[in-house]
């Protein structure tokens, strides 16, 4: 907890704003809810707090998110929109994954019958229209029996009227029992490489500490990380998770003690800040290759993540800010890094881009480290985490998904430990209100009556 002072409000994170944000519009009291990415920049007790209030509020909730985990525990109908038409799912996010693949089955199976009977009645139209050329052509053969001719190129015309009633019949039928084949979830393909020994330490922190504006984030914190590892940074907002990814940048200075990195290190970094591309450029411009063969694999990847042509010849100041996340991704994925650091990577992303950027990156055999409060997306890449508590950041040779069960467990425990010292103390001052003072009685209960105390004291 924080002195609130008015320059502090001047230097809040951005789960630290949204959080303020969030408050007026509890304060408000208000009837309907329209929360759109109300997850984005919340740490992960900011999310449970979030959630046990949508548990309380009594109104109808109206939430866009990408927050998978955060959709899970909140809605009980998804609305869909895709190409251009709303579908509805009873359930929560893993109900409507599970809904949606069983709808896709479906259609698919009956997308196969229809186009097997189409191409049978596709061979009759073909056959009927070969008798009527047929049938046309013996009746203008050239002879002496006019009779004959005649008695053909009647027979032909009749055909020809059959053919016509028989292809429109089957023309009917082809298109009342249409069945469109399922659209492909999107698919969307990255590329990295990159070289080095796994293993090799590459970032070692010794006593490291940061103070800023007199306020301590970290101190005397000491961890390492090696290259191929995956590691996953957890604190809560205004923690100093942003500040020490700019230290490992090299763009802020430690204030105590010593962070070292290995030279060679090629870094690259998706910040939350998707302002800082040049406005009036295009993406093709952004990303700033000249030659044939890059700008071909650049449309390529921009195409894959859904940037179709009319967008990357756009300027970048008309994107919206995932589109501009898209540009970021690109950059990073047509260049080779020993080290990738993702700040809130999922952001502005769809499901789609989610879910294949952890594929992805899952394959890179490089570094990667992560700030995100996308429960699912942490816990399917990270081995390893950095946890910044009581202003040291440690590191955790665990999931984060661990380290979250093990917390909740500690909690538990603690919870129950606190209940049994407080029957205890009930239990003794029901005594003590029996005994005389001058029993010795008294004297021991007194003393474990100031033991429990100072226990319950630890523990609250």
């Amino acid at each position: 907890v924080y002195e609130w002072e008015e320059q502090r409000l001047h230097h809040l994170s951005g789960g630290e704003k949204l959080k303020l944000a969030l408050s007026n519009v509890w304060a408000s009291k208000p009837g309907f809810l329209i929360l759109d990415e109300p997850t984005n920049h919340l740490d992960f007790k900011g999310i449970e707090w979030l959630i046990e209030e949508l548990e309380k509020f009594k109104g109808p909730v109206l939430i866009i998110s990408h927050d998978r985990h955060f959709l899970d525990k909140t809605v009980t109908r998804i609305f869909e929109i895709e190409n251009t038409k709303i579908n509805f799912y009873t359930g929560n996010y893993s109900d409507y994954q599970k809904e949606k693949q069983h709808r896709h089955e479906t259609q698919m199976h009956h997308y196969e019958v229809h186009r097997r009977k189409k191409e049978e009645i596709e061979m009759q139209m073909e056959q009927l229209s070969t008798w009527s050329e047929k049938a046309h052509r013996t009746s203008t053969k050239q002879g002496r029996d006019y009779g004959n001719k005649e008695y053909h190129r009647v027979k032909a015309k009749k055909r020809d009227a059959q053919v016509k009633s028989k292809m429109k019949r089957l023309e009917s039928e082809l298109e009342k029992n249409k069945v469109d084949k399922p659209i492909e979830d999107t698919k969307v393909r990255f590329q990295f490489d990159t070289k080095g020994n796994r293993g090799k330490r590459i970032i070692e922190a010794k006593n490291v500490s940061k103070t800023f504006d007199e306020r301590s984030l970290f101190r005397d914190s000491h961890f390492y990380i090696n290259h191929g590892e995956r590691i996953g940074l957890l604190g809560e907002n205004g923690c100093g998770k942003t500040t020490l990814i700019k230290m490992i940048l090299g763009e802020t200075s430690v204030t105590g003690g010593k962070l070292w990195k290995s030279e060679s290190l090629k870094v690259a970094y998706l910040s939350q800040d998707v302002d800082n591309l040049p406005s009036d450029k295009t993406a093709l411009e952004a990303i700033g290759f000249t030659d044939r063969e890059n700008i071909l694999r650049s449309r390529t990847l921009f195409a894959n993540l859904g940037l179709k042509e009319q967008f990357i010849t756009k300027p970048i100041g008309t994107l919206s800010l995932g589109e501009r996340t898209r540009v970021k991704l690109v950059d990073m994925l047509m260049k080779e890094y020993d080290v990738l650091i993702l700040d809130e990577p999922t952001n502005h992303l769809d499901l789609p881009s989610r879910e294949q950027l952890e594929k992805t990156l899952s394959e890179f055999s490089g570094t990667i480290i992560i700030v995100s409060h996308d429960f699912y997306f942490l816990n399917k890449l990270c081995e390893k985490t950095l946890i910044f508590d009581n202003k040291r950041i440690k590191r955790l040779e665990m999931k984060p998904e661990e380290y979250f069960n093990r917390t909740n467990e500690d909690s538990s425990d603690k919870k129950e430990t606190l209940m049994v010292i407080e029957n205890r103390i009930a239990t003794i001052l029901g005594e003590l209100s029996l005994i005389d003072p001058k029993n010795p009685k008294y004297l021991e209960l007194d003393i474990e009556f100031n033991e429990l105390l100072m226990q319950k004291r630890k523990l609250m």
